[in-house]
């Protein structure tokens, strides 16, 4: 049998996105022991597992070496790579927002400076309501940068907001609402396509 190739994040995204998976009627025997091996498969299945950074999810299903993967909409949005969205998985439920320091108020006439590890998402985002930016690209603990002066406000993933909380931060303004979504190579969905559209089916069914 040809194999389904199937990307997952690593993290706690892919742990949600394969007990899905599993409950569905996709398990793969080892993958849920702790060790560094990164590829599973289950031959009688036809599926062969590995997991990736969320980041280079998309790259891999975009260039073909998965057949279909998981990611989240933040990383669709930020790096728009070429593939088909085929659902949302309704998991890994949060938002994409701006966040500031308690009692910031934007006065909109000089740039604001924003913090972010999402560009592109970021500059969508203002030049759709016209305000000038100055983006400052970070990697991680974002939540710093205003704290520190170095930026006015963060553009960032908010799930509880318990993080912004302690560190004297609060949501100004929801950019958008981010969820796990399902998505394929446009090539070897065309190849594959009644395997990945029974995999549609079956996760459609395990969503109720």
């Amino acid at each position: 049998m040809q194999m389904l190739n199937i990307a997952l994040p690593k993290g706690r995204l892919g742990d949600e996105a394969y007990a899905i998976l599993a409950s569905a009627g996709y398990a793969c025997e080892g993958l849920e022991e702790d060790s560094r091996k990164l590829i599973f498969e289950n031959d009688k299945l036809g599926i062969r597992y590995f997991w990736a950074k969320p980041a280079d999810v998309g790259v891999y299903v975009e260039r073909g070496a998965a057949d279909v993967g998981i990611v989240g909409k933040d990383c669709l949005m930020e790096q728009s790579p070429d593939v088909y969205e085929l659902m949302d998985l309704d998991i890994g439920n949060c938002k994409l927002a701006v966040a500031a320091r308690k009692g910031f108020s934007d006065d909109g006439r000089s740039v604001l400076r924003v913090a972010t590890k999402y560009v592109n998402c970021t500059r969508a985002y203002y030049e759709s309501i016209g305000r000038d930016i100055d983006i400052i690209k970070l990697n991680g603990s974002i939540e710093l940068a205003p704290v520190l002066g170095l930026s006015d406000v963060i553009v960032d993933i908010v799930q509880t907001g318990q993080t912004l909380k302690e560190n004297g931060l609060e949501v100004i303004e929801d950019v958008e609402p981010i969820s796990a979504r399902l998505i394929a190579n446009k090539a070897n969905y065309e190849f594959k396509r009644e395997r990945i559209l029974k995999l549609i089916g079956a996760l459609t069914m395990q969503k109720g």
